[in-house]
């Protein structure tokens, strides 16, 4: 029997139960690409942004957060669901549904935005970045990698903000105004969506503003010794739920804190504002006033645009909570300092004696182990596309679709492999 026809035949006995999705159309997209090949396809809606994005047949849930494990139950069991697929794992509705999932031995299928970016997005079985079962043992890493192709060089998937920032207004948009028909729906982010709103407004009118300070910035760190710490969003779970900081400007302080007390005094750190930050917060103030009272201001600069790889390639090495920009600066061959639980901390890979000891004394990653790393996260845990154009998307939904189809017990298989972990606590002295 050919693949295909094997690949046909699998989607003809599963069934598909999707949940919460990114904002925009790709979920909508692959369950019509798994429908064409034969499966089932079935869907439930939490929110008006859900009901937009779909526009299929799908349940409205509108009950309680309480009652909803009993629900989805009888959904599992009245419809036979084989499988499950949702974006991000931390998510109270999808945390809930996915231990339900396995108590039933149903397939847990979840996206994120990719470990290794632009080209990936993530797809990996049970769970993601602190709940993923990906090997860290760089003997086992090595082994994984050995049968496994170099990574090709393929070109670099399209990206367009504009796409990403109106996929996400009118989910939001339809969040907002569709609460009468979703009275018990609490959003998984943090914060206020009219705060965030206006918080962009100000970034927008500000942006003339923002690009000269950073070509300035780019100036004054040209010539420097200096470390790169890009910064995160407050409301990801990888700061939420997989760090040891409750938010982004607590990793903030406890990092310019080491750095005050433990960076050679000819050492500076530039500090990168997240590029999606809403701009509410004023981090470039917020930077600065703690330089001065830990008085290292003339050594510690804010930046809110610049080229990412550019100012990891220039610098000393990066710093980050679980960033994918890590693997970034891991790729250019820099030393990275993890303070959370991110999936690349291998030792070998990343700086493993804390952070107050990197600033004097570095290591920088095995570029072998780093090569098989990535050839085995490329092989069977990422897949490619992208969310921020149409070409992107489409690469997604073929590339997911093909995971998805495939017979799910060799991917089970895998995640079987032994998994050495360290608390997030330890990783942050």
């Amino acid at each position: 029997m050919s693949s295909l026809a094997s690949i046909k035949e699998s989607a003809e006995r599963r069934e598909f139960l999707f949940l919460q999705g990114p904002p925009g159309p790709f979920f909508r997209l692959l369950a019509n690409r798994l429908a064409e090949r034969g499966a089932s396809i079935r869907r439930i809606n939490f929110s008006g942004g859900d009901r937009h994005d779909w526009t299929g047949d799908c349940v409205n849930y509108r009950g309680l957060m309480s009652r909803w494990p009993l629900f989805l139950n009888r959904i599992l069991l009245d419809w036979g669901i084989t499988d499950l697929v949702l974006f991000g794992d931390c998510r109270p509705v999808h945390k809930a549904a996915i231990r339900l999932a396995q108590l039933r031995g149903i397939h847990v299928h979840v996206f994120e935005e990719g470990y290794i970016r632009p080209d990936w997005m993530t797809l990996e079985r049970d769970g993601v970045n602190g709940h993923a079962l990906i090997v860290r043992d760089p003997e086992a890493i090595l082994a994984m990698a050995a049968p496994l192709p170099p990574v090709p060089n393929l070109p670099t998937i399209t990206a367009d903000f504009k796409r990403r920032a109106r996929d996400s207004y009118w989910h939001y948009h339809h969040v907002f105004f569709g609460k009468l028909g979703f009275p018990f729906y609490r959003t998984h982010r943090q914060g206020s969506l009219i705060l965030d709103a206006f918080g962009w407004l100000l970034k927008f009118a500000r942006k003339a503003g923002r690009d000269a300070q950073a070509k300035q910035t780019v100036k004054c760190i040209e010539g420097r010794d200096f470390f790169l710490f890009p910064l995160q969003l407050t409301g990801d779970y990888q700061i939420r739920a997989h760090s040891p900081f409750v938010t982004m400007a607590t990793a903030m302080k406890y990092v310019l804190e080491s750095f005050a007390r433990h960076a050679p005094p000819n050492a500076s750190l530039l500090v990168k504002e997240h590029p999606l930050d809403s701009g509410y917060l004023n981090w470039r103030r917020a930077i600065m006033a703690k330089a001065r009272k830990l008085g290292v201001e003339g050594r510690v600069l804010h930046i809110a645009g610049g080229d990412l790889e550019a100012l990891a390639e220039a610098s000393l090495g990066m710093v980050c909570v679980n960033s994918t920009s890590g693997t970034l600066a891991l790729a250019l061959g820099k030393p990275v300092a993890v303070l959370g639980d991110a999936v690349y901390d291998v030792p070998g890979v990343t700086h493993q004696g804390g952070l107050d000891k990197f600033w004097s004394q570095p290591e920088a990653p095995d570029a072998r182990l780093y090569d098989a790393f990535r050839r085995m996260l490329q092989a069977k845990y990422l897949v490619r596309g992208g969310l921020a154009s149409k070409s992107g998307v489409e690469t997604l939904v073929e590339t997911s679709a093909e995971r998805l189809l495939a017979d799910p017990t060799s991917h089970a298989t895998e995640n079987q492999s032994p998994v050495k972990r360290r608390p997030s606590l330890s990783r942050v002295a």
